[in-house]
């Protein structure tokens, strides 16, 4: 029986910053595709099948957050992890609004963007294999589906989230009722022990949450609990899908 080895796309307009990573990647046991602009992005990606991308944010035809944006947009799901030289919060922040599954600044240890690659794949690999078969979240006439990782609302419209904006809310899901802190939330969803992360990405990921799935006419699902974190405060029913 063989195994898949993960295919990784490394987006870097810097040939020497892209020969060092796959190098480095491909010892780990992945294989590895090149690509050095948005537009080989494209080219890659319609004609290999890529288990995870790693994505300068600079690159020479366009800004990796565009291009980041646009592929989830398209209901793209290939996890995405972005390598950003910038420095400010709001930077990061903005790569995980707009669907990247994680992020690395610039310089970096291609040791620990190994490391950020294994969890995000095995993150994915979880939440795949832990979804339930032919079931569906029911919570406030909102219907959540763990396979196709969308949700409805009681009309029947999608309501669009973001890779890291559904991980959030399955995690709360998973756990109604339950009082979470930061530090659980982006352990969960992130599987970190440390490192480079960021309290304030939980509270960015909260509010858009917020904002989509009150649009819907589902208000205070979530609580927010002074020095505690945050608590799903609905009821939630784990249910046949329709379909």
């Amino acid at each position: 029986m063989s195994t898949h080895t993960p295919q990784i796309l490394v987006v870097d307009d810097d040939p020497e910053i892209r020969k060092l990573l796959a190098r480095y990647i491909e010892g780990q046991a992945f294989r590895v595709l090149l690509a050095s602009s948005c537009r080989e992005l494209r080219e890659r990606i319609a004609t290999n099948k890529i288990d995870l991308i790693v994505l300068d944010v600079m690159l020479p035809d366009g800004s990796g957050l565009d291009a980041c944006r646009d592929l989830k947009a398209e209901r793209n799901t290939i996890p995405i992890i972005l390598l950003t030289a910038l420095k400010e919060d709001i930077d990061r922040i903005v790569g995980l609004e707009m669907g990247a599954d994680d992020y690395l600044g610039k310089p970096f240890n291609p040791r620990e963007l190994v490391a950020r690659i294994r969890a995000v794949l095995r993150r994915r690999s979880e939440t795949t294999s832990q979804a339930p078969t032919s079931k569906v979240y029911q919570f406030e006439g909102l219907i959540a589906d763990p396979q196709t990782r969308s949700v409805v609302d009681p009309q029947g419209n999608a309501i669009e989230l973001t890779g890291a904006e559904f991980d959030l809310l399955q995690t709360f899901l998973d756990r109604p009722g339950r009082v979470l802190s930061r530090d659980q939330l982006l352990d969960l969803t992130h599987g970190r022990d440390g490192g480079d992360v960021l309290d304030r990405s939980i509270d960015v990921l909260i509010s858009r949450l917020r904002r989509k799935l009150d649009a819907s006419g589902a208000t205070r699902l979530f609580k927010t609990v002074r020095n505690g974190g945050y608590q799903l405060v609905v009821k939630v029913e784990l249910q046949d899908s329709p379909s």
